[in-house]
C-alpha cells in the first residue's frame, strides 16, 4: 500500500476496531457460511486470514484448522481481534502486523488463504494477489469475498464514488471481471464464485464510519439525485427527503494455485 493510504486504513480501522469485531454485517452471513463450507478443512491446515479486521473469518476456522495466523495493518484491530478470539476460547490463533501487498511470511507456507470485506482498501491489488500466490503451497484454494462494482461504467463510478465519500480508507470496489482477470493472470485456477444482495440501512451504515450529519446529509443528496439507471440498479428507497436503503453485493471466488 502507498503511505498514505496507509494511514487512512490505520485511522478509519484503529479509531473502530471495536465496531468491526460486534458489526454484525462482519460476524455473521450467507458468504462467511459458504466461505467455511467450500474451503473443506481436514482439521491439518495452516489459513491465513488477510487483512483480518474484527476477526471473524479467523474464528470460524480456529475450530477446524491446526493453525490459523490473522494479519492485519492496524495494531488496535489485531488486539481487537485477540480479545474477542480469547473470549470464545481459541488458542490456536497467531497475530501478524502486516501489509497485504507485502506479507512477511516464506514462500508456500500455508494450505489455506482468504480475505473477506477488505480488498477495496488495497490500493495494489495486484500484488496483493501476487503476494497470496506466493505464501500459498501448491494446491492450496485461496478464498476471496469482497464487495464489487457493476460492470457498466456509470454504475462503477457512482458505487465507488457513493462508498468513498462514507470511508476515506476506500480506494475501488472492483468488477466481477476485474477479479477474474486478476486471478486467472497470476496463475490461480478459478474454481467456484458465489453471489450475495446486500441490503444497507443508510443510518446504520453511514453510522459504523462515524460520519457526521453533515456529511451523511451530502451523501444522500448526491444518491437521490443520481441517475434513473443508478437508482434503478442499487434499489435506492427514499423516505422523508433522506436515503433510506440501498441495495449492492459481494462475491466470494474460490481459486486454486495449481501444482507443478
Amino acid at each position: 500500500m502507498n503511505s498514505s493510504n496507509k494511514d487512512d486504513v490505520r485511522s478509519q480501522f484503529g479509531s473502530n476496531a471495536a465496531r468491526y469485531v460486534s458489526s454484525a454485517w462482519h460476524a455473521a452471513g450467507e458468504d462467511l457460511k459458504k466461505l467455511v463450507e467450500i474451503t473443506e478443512l481436514t482439521g491439518d491446515e495452516h489459513v491465513l486470514d488477510v487483512a483480518t479486521g474484527g476477526g471473524h473469518v479467523a474464528n470460524a476456522f480456529a475450530a477446524m484448522a491446526a493453525e490459523v495466523t490473522a494479519l492485519d495493518l492496524t495494531s488496535e484491530i489485531l488486539a481487537a481481534a485477540k480479545e474477542f478470539h480469547q473470549k470464545n476460547g481459541h488458542r490456536n490463533i497467531q497475530y501478524a502486523q502486516g501489509d497485504a501487498e507485502q506479507m512477511p511470511f516464506p514462500d508456500g507456507q500455508f494450505d489455506v488463504v482468504t480475505c473477506r470485506i477488505a480488498p477495496h482498501h488495497f490500493p495494489n491489488v495486484k500484488a496483493f494477489i501476487s503476494e497470496t500466490y506466493r505464501v500459498l503451497k501448491e494446491g492450496a484454494p485461496f478464498l476471496l469475498i469482497d464487495n464489487t462494482a457493476p460492470e457498466a461504467q456509470e454504475l462503477d463510478e457512482f458505487y465507488n464514488e457513493v462508498e468513498k465519500r462514507r470511508d476515506f480508507s476506500h480506494c475501488r470496489a472492483w468488477k466481477k471481471s476485474e477479479w477474474i482477470s486478476f486471478l486467472e493472470t497470476e496463475g490461480f485456477v478459478i474454481e467456484e464464485w458465489h453471489r450475495f444482495p446486500k441490503t444497507f440501512l443508510f443510518d446504520d451504515w453511514c453510522n459504523r464510519m462515524n460520519l457526521s450529519n453533515e456529511s451523511k446529509q451530502s451523501l444522500a443528496r448526491f444518491m437521490m439525485n443520481s441517475s434513473a439507471a443508478c437508482h434503478k440498479k442499487f434499489h435506492i428507497k427514499i423516505n422523508e427527503n433522506s436515503v433510506y436503503s440501498f441495495e449492492g453485493e459481494s462475491v466470494l471466488l474460490k481459486a486454486v494455485k495449481p501444482s507443478s
